[in-house]
């Protein structure tokens, strides 16, 4: 007696110029890095398509993987905390991609990825402080400190403005310039003390400019 083979529905081939373009940040880079990577996007995102990868598969590995880039700087191997570090930043960016072209958007999916990015974001500055704390380097560890803590209140200055009904999405420095700041301080050597003070700075700028957005719209 034999059986019957289940036939297995072969994977449609997703075209890359059918591909849709990144989504525009409103952040200082968002324009920049959408125009230079509007290709590269293109690909990933159809390889992703074809693979058949879920959106929760990514939104958990982004994570993961940015928990790991902590635990490597912790370990002082930062360039390949670095390559993790962009490797979970991926993840983030695509996993709503891959919900948007599946028809798989929900908002519980958009509140647990965004709950995720934020407790990702304090374990990888919190590794970064506790880094140059432990070596006795006072600047670089207050700048982390300062990062950390304006991170934080970028993203709760928005999530009480909206739940407030004010629409807030704008801001200098968010957190596509944050992780691509990072991966330059982790991946380029000599560049963290520049790249945090810039966090610092700048993270402040969004901080005051989002309170005032805030305030005007409520």
């Amino acid at each position: 007696m034999g059986y019957k083979e289940r036939d297995e529905e072969p994977r449609e081939v997703q075209r890359v110029r059918d591909m849709p373009p990144p989504r525009k940040s409103e952040g200082a880079a968002g324009g920049a890095v959408g125009w230079i990577f509007q290709w590269p996007y293109r690909s990933i995102l159809a390889f992703l398509l074809w693979t058949g990868v879920r959106p929760w598969q990514l939104t958990l590995a982004s994570p993961v993987l940015i928990l790991a880039s902590g635990v490597l700087v912790l370990d002082g191997a930062w360039f390949a905390a670095g390559l993790a570090l962009l490797a979970g930043s991926l993840c983030d960016v695509f996993d709503g991609s891959v919900a948007r072209h599946r028809g798989e958007v929900k908002r519980s999916g958009a509140f647990m990825d965004s709950v995720i990015d934020r407790v990702a974001d304090a374990l990888l500055f919190a590794c970064v402080f506790w880094t140059f704390a432990k070596r006795g380097d006072a600047l670089e560890a207050a700048l982390a400190l300062i990062t950390l803590i304006v991170s934080l209140g970028v993203s709760y200055v928005r999530a009480e403005a909206e739940g407030a009904g004010v629409n807030l999405s704008e801001g200098f420095f968010q957190r596509l310039e944050r992780m691509l700041a990072m991966m330059i301080g982790l991946l380029i050597p000599h560049t963290m003390l520049p790249m945090l003070l810039l966090l610092a700075v700048l993270g402040s700028v969004t901080l005051v400019q989002r309170i005032f957005s805030a305030l005007k719209g409520a």
